[in-house]
């Protein structure tokens, strides 16, 4: 494994503590509930981890890709809904206004982030889910106004979000060419959040629809340049793609971490069953697939900060990381046998967190795509 240096390694260090001390303890009742975690981020905020991306010029710790990426994994190990949170605010909200944003709106926004609001990312809508350039949403000027309206759906964060980066038609031209990218208050007149919905996995984290109607905001609030909005977008994906394979790694880590517990402290036949060649094979597969999917993510993370192409290794580590998080939830629920069956222990609740991060920021068959795009390209 590639090694964190001193600042790294104490960041981390510090998450892990507070995983152990408050934010595990407390996540199977959160997605028994499937109330909003806001314990586990106001205690994030308070160690500048909610808005970590955020440059230090406008209030942030200005965490680099992989510094991000550990403590996701860290966050997840202990509750994969308040690590979605955490991602949606960093990687989709904060990344389009930090990498494309013009210097005014850093300044209104980015030191909002850093002191703990939090963001999400309006894209998807009903018929625009892996197709982003058919969004209907539409942004017309009026005057010193853009006037938004439009729906989206499957949005993260939508109800609680401080800050929405919104994504709609503002030209009239075909496919991805009049999409522009805008930064959306949480309080502007004319947004409507429907209720969270009710979901397999990561239940604490709040997915909902919403709906734009006649929402203004000012000229300046518009991302870049305009028709650039879904260049901007897919780029933020690209990136945002090593955090879900962060994600991933962690469910999957809590998942072997039960297992190797239980298999010592369960008897069968006399013996404990770490004992039997079947589950000590599982055991092993486990640990191999979460160490190489560890490495994949370094490197993706590694590739990003040092300014090379990146787009491949993302797709690959969020691919077989995703991939692996659920064959490994699935073999810890097989190692508890009737128990990983039951609420009482927590494997049933990564089987089921796991299984979403096959499908956001980019279905396993849009990352096959992606890869093999980047394939044809070398």
């Amino acid at each position: 494994m590639l090694d964190l240096n001193e600042e790294q390694q104490m960041i981390l260090e510090t998450v892990r503590d507070l995983v152990n001390d408050k934010i595990k303890p407390r996540a199977q009742e959160l997605d028994n509930t499937g109330k909003f975690p806001q314990e586990n981020i106001d205690e994030l905020i308070e160690l500048g981890i909610v808005g970590m991306t955020v440059e230090e010029q406008y209030g942030g710790i200005g965490a680099d890709m992989l510094t991000y990426a550990v403590v996701m994994e860290e966050i997840s190990r202990g509750c994969a809904a308040t690590a979605t949170t955490v991602a949606a605010t960093n990687s989709l909200a904060i990344g389009p206004i930090q990498n494309f944003g013009s210097e005014e709106l850093k300044q209104k926004f980015l030191p909002g982030f850093a002191s703990g609001n939090l963001g999400a990312f309006a894209l998807s809508e009903p018929q625009a889910g892996s197709d982003p350039a058919n969004l209907k949403t539409r942004a017309e000027l009026d005057d010193d106004e853009w006037v938004i309206n439009g729906s989206k759906i499957y949005i993260t964060n939508a109800i609680v979000a401080d800050t929405f980066v919104v994504f709609a038609r503002s030209l009239d031209e075909p496919g991805s060419k009049g999409i522009s990218a805008f930064v959306v208050p949480g309080d502007a007149e004319g947004i409507h959040v429907m209720e969270p919905e009710k979901k397999l996995g990561i239940r604490a984290s709040p997915t909902s629809a919403m709906t734009f109607e006649n929402v203004r905001i000012p000229k300046e609030n518009l991302i870049g340049e305009e028709g650039k909005g879904l260049r901007y977008a897919l780029t933020i994906l690209d990136s945002g793609r090593i955090a879900v394979a962060a994600q991933a790694v962690g469910i999957a880590q809590a998942a072997l971490d039960d297992s190797l517990k239980y298999a010592k402290e369960r008897e069968q036949f006399g013996r404990p069953i770490n004992r039997f060649q079947s589950i000590q094979m599982m055991l092993a597969d486990m640990d191999t697939q979460i160490q190489t999917a560890r490495l994949l993510y370094y490197h993706a993370a590694n590739l990003k900060d040092s300014g090379q192409n990146y787009i491949k290794h993302a797709a690959q580590a969020k691919l077989y990381g995703s991939e692996i998080a659920t064959d490994v939830t699935h073999k810890a629920i097989q190692v508890h046998g009737g128990s990983g069956f039951l609420k009482d222990y927590e494997v049933e609740r990564y089987y089921r967190d796991a299984r979403i991060t096959e499908i956001y920021e980019g279905t396993s068959e849009i990352m096959r795509m992606v890869i093999a795009r980047e394939l044809l390209k070398e």
